[in-house]
């Protein structure tokens, strides 16, 4: 159901996506392992039905980014249409030309896309870290990838039980 809202450009509803996280996260490699949400909730409508759908999280990260830092990283994202790899054209090019040249940039990773979601997510962020105060953990995102992923290690280690 989620697709067809997607593959029309629209948003899917928060009822729908809340049902296919519910039944993800219901599925037994998710019980058995854990399970990591990344850039879900987005809203508070999100948050609360997480909760009332009976799933609750041990930790809650926040990466800090500046907000022209996040434009950079999303503007210069492309992928490689043959293998799926992700690169960045500033901070991880191809080193093989042919790879270069048949990167693609999603649609919606211009500038102008990028501020719009950025909108969205500064109007919903304080009521979301709201809804998990007390496993809330908030890092510094714009260090060096090994130093965020250390503070991430940390984080979950001080917040997962073992």
């Amino acid at each position: 159901a989620a697709k067809e809202y997607m593959d029309s450009g629209k948003l899917v509803p928060d009822e729908v996506i809340i049902g296919v996280v519910s039944d993800r996260l219901s599925e037994e490699d998710c019980k058995e392992k854990g399970w990591l949400l990344d850039g879900f909730p987005r809203t508070p409508a999100q948050a609360d039905a997480l909760a009332d759908a009976g799933v609750s999280a041990d930790c809650f990260l926040f990466l800090n980014v500046p907000d022209e830092i996040l434009v950079e990283r999303v503007v210069g994202r492309r992928t490689d249409p043959d293998t799926g790899k992700i690169y960045h054209m500033t901070f991880s090019p191809p080193e093989d030309e042919d790879v270069k040249a048949r990167l693609v940039q999603r649609s919606d990773d211009t500038e102008e896309k990028v501020k719009v979601r950025l909108e969205q997510f500064h109007a919903n962020v304080d009521a979301v870290k709201g809804s998990y105060t007390d496993i809330s953990v908030e890092i510094d995102g714009s260090a060096k990838p090994d130093k965020v992923a250390s503070a991430i290690d940390v984080a979950i280690s001080s917040k997962v039980p073992n």
